[in-house]
């Protein structure tokens, strides 16, 4: 009889605290002794007072002494003693057909105004690296300096870099309005509320609305959710590649998800490293990146990841390791902007890695050929604008002075023109003046 008592006493011990209580308490961060969760699960502080929403938190730490929390909205209200529990769906985003042609926030809760998204939960294993198939199809953007000289293809993960005002939103706008593809998804992160509001107003008016969905956690918004937003966009598209559609992603931007880790990061007592970034924000870059791209024998995730700048010569790790991580990028020049050229894509600077494999021999040597005008162009820069150099004195410089406008006038483009990638091509092959520089 005794044995059968000790058996249901330790039935009824809690091993792992399904539960726990609030200890300690600043405006960013809950410590509490319980549940036992792991970092980055997610919880739910429950308020004493009657009628008191409970407020979700991230897990950013976890010691002998209990758990530390990242709130994703304000501890306002928040008291000593007020019950932890682990969320219902875990730190699984929502998916589901019912969000295409929706605004939503980080939580997957809309913020369009149009009532309620039946969604579905569900954490889903990164894809084998054998699983992961290279690009082989090209994406049109309608937009020629892309489309004919920094060609992306479908499941393609590309980064954006540009200093602040020099046409960033401008291009994002029309690569996710013009893209041939069958989902768009767009997460914007730390953006400003008028901007995103701004951009939905222009969605719900698209021909086919239905192919978008927002995900927006704006500047306001406490760190977690700033990262939450982007896991959220993730778990849609790789939702519907999993159902064969080719989706686009475009993540604006990756600088504001990194510095929202960097909060987290040190919330969780990580240590500042160069810059002040924490290794969690170079733990969790390539993650994101290759969570991207196209699934063999399903559908594609092309990828676009603004990253700020503070200008066109700074030497910033961060950039420096998103570009390692990503199959390409394109920079935005501030002296283009600032001459009114739009888009501001600087073409020497610029690269798509799959470029040669997703176009045919003709416009690949075409393309060089615009690269090595440029680049003869801008070796003579200073002599050139200066008046010290005289016409006829180096005949491939003469080349590549008269080609250079030709070039830019191909590189230019209304933010509401979509030209077909054929004329593209064709119009990219006129530029080569026959086989000069070769």
């Amino acid at each position: 009889m005794a044995d059968v008592r000790a058996k249901l006493k330790l039935a009824e011990l809690e091993v792992f605290p399904a539960s726990g209580r609030v200890v300690r308490m600043t405006s960013a961060v809950v410590e509490a002794d319980g549940p036992d969760l792991s970092v980055g699960d997610h919880c739910e502080i429950i308020p004493a007072a009657k009628n008191a929403v409970p407020v979700r938190a991230r897990v950013v730490a976890v010691s002998d002494a209990g758990i530390r929390l990242a709130p994703f909205h304000s501890v306002a209200g928040l008291r000593l003693g007020d019950r932890v529990m682990a969320a219902s769906r875990g730190r699984s985003a929502s998916t589901g057909n019912n969000f295409a042609g929706r605004a939503i926030n980080a939580l997957g809760e809309p913020i369009d105004g149009e009532g309620p998204i039946a969604g579905s939960s569900g954490a889903k294993a990164p894809l084998p690296v054998l699983e992961r198939a290279s690009p082989s199809r090209p994406l049109a953007t309608g937009i020629r300096v892309l489309d004919g000289l920094l060609t992306v293809g479908h499941g393609q993960r590309m980064g954006i870099f540009a200093a602040a005002g020099v046409g960033k939103s401008r291009l994002v706008e029309q690569i996710s309005r013009q893209s041939q593809c069958d989902r768009v998804v767009v997460c914007l992160v730390g953006e400003r509320g008028r901007e995103v509001e701004a951009f939905w107003q222009d969605i719900k008016v698209a021909p086919r609305r239905d192919r978008f969905t927002v995900v927006a956690a704006t500047s306001d918004e406490l760190a977690p959710m700033r990262v939450q937003a982007v896991e959220q966009a993730l778990a849609l598209t790789e939702f519907w590649r999993e159902q064969g559609e080719d989706v686009l992603l475009i993540v604006d931007s990756v600088t504001r998800y990194a510095m929202a880790l960097r909060e987290i990061g040190l919330l969780g007592g990580e240590p500042p490293t160069l810059r002040s970034y924490t290794p969690n924000i170079f733990r969790e870059l390539p993650i994101i990146v290759e969570r991207c791209g196209a699934q063999r024998g399903k559908g594609t995730i092309t990828a676009f990841f603004t990253v700020l700048s503070e200008n066109d010569d700074v030497d910033d790790p961060l950039v420096e390791v998103v570009k390692s991580l990503l199959d390409g990028h394109v920079v935005l020049s501030r002296r283009l902007a600032q001459a009114g050229h739009f888009p501001a894509v600087d073409i020497a600077r610029s690269v798509s890695r799959l470029f040669d494999k997703l176009v045919d021999r003709a416009q690949s040597s075409a393309a060089s050929q615009c690269r090595m005008f440029l680049a003869r162009y801008e070796e003579s820069r200073i002599l050139i604008e200066s008046g010290m150099y005289r016409a006829g004195t180096d005949r491939e410089l003469d080349t590549a002075i008269a080609a250079r406008s030709a070039v830019n006038a191909f590189s230019q483009q209304g933010s509401e023109e979509f030209v077909k990638p054929d004329r593209t091509r064709e119009e990219l092959l006129v530029l080569v003046p026959g086989g000069a520089m070769r």
